[in-house]
């Protein structure tokens, strides 16, 4: 197991949050959403093969799950409330099955609860592919143009490649990301979804997300939809903000 890169922002006294990123992300992608939640002290976690933590195996979810909680404790956070966008999300709620005791509440950022095998399949293949560019300017200009960022402004890329794009020894930059890590991470999630958490739950979903989610209709899990597609962070800042601080109680 290993002690992840992490960034802080807020209270280093306040009420703890750890936030998990998606795939291919980093922790930076939670910089704006910690200004929002005041009295709270945020955690930002770069998962194993990606960003600054180590990009060594294995990369399943029982490792995920354990890096997260021997930062946590290298940090001297035990119970805390646990933010999880994509991957992070279905990370966060395999830690809530594994250690309840742990998980206050859950904030599921458009979760992959689960991704139907060949989808899954189909984007691995993808993955092993080397994404590579000859400039800053094109590795912006291709994230601008995916599909599946539906209201992402391009500004939001520009600070992305500041903090997440690196040159390689061979010139061309790249996403700082494991290509075998991500391979891997898309056979986690087209696993069985494991049982959402028994914590009380935020779920937001992207409207035009292309991920199927579907929460159940139980006391202690509140659904939000926010406008935009699967990456709510960057479609729609304001209003998951607006809902991530009312749940958690920041202010």
């Amino acid at each position: 197991m290993a002690q992840l890169r992490v960034q802080e922002w807020g209270d280093p006294a306040g009420r703890p949050v750890v936030c998990a990123h998606g795939l291919t992300g980093h922790g930076g992608r939670f910089r704006g959403l910690a200004a929002e939640l005041a009295g709270c002290r945020v955690i930002a976690v770069d998962l194993r093969g990606h960003g600054e933590s180590t990009w060594e195996a294995p990369w399943g979810a029982e490792t995920h799950v354990a890096d997260l909680l021997e930062t946590a404790d290298a940090l001297g956070v035990g119970a805390a409330t646990w933010i999880g966008h994509s991957l992070g999300g279905r990370l966060v709620v395999e830690l809530a099955q594994a250690q309840p005791e742990r998980v206050e509440r859950a904030v599921l950022l458009d979760p992959a609860m689960h991704i139907e095998p060949n989808i899954a399949t189909e984007r691995a293949e993808l993955a092993l592919q080397d994404v590579s560019f000859e400039s800053v300017e094109e590795g912006i200009d291709a994230r601008h143009a995916d599909p599946a960022l539906l209201m992402t402004p391009r500004e939001t890329i520009v600070r992305e490649a500041e903090e997440h794009l690196a040159r390689g020894e061979d010139g061309r930059y790249r996403w700082r990301y494991s290509r075998a890590a991500a391979v891997t991470a898309w056979s986690v999630v087209a696993a069985p979804a494991p049982p959402w958490p028994q914590c009380p739950t935020l779920v937001v979903i992207g409207e035009g997300s292309w991920i199927p989610n579907r929460v159940p209709r139980l006391p202690h899990l509140t659904s939000v939809p926010v406008p935009g597609g699967h990456s709510v962070l960057w479609d729609a800042p304001e209003e998951t903000a607006r809902a991530v601080a009312g749940f958690v109680g920041a202010g």
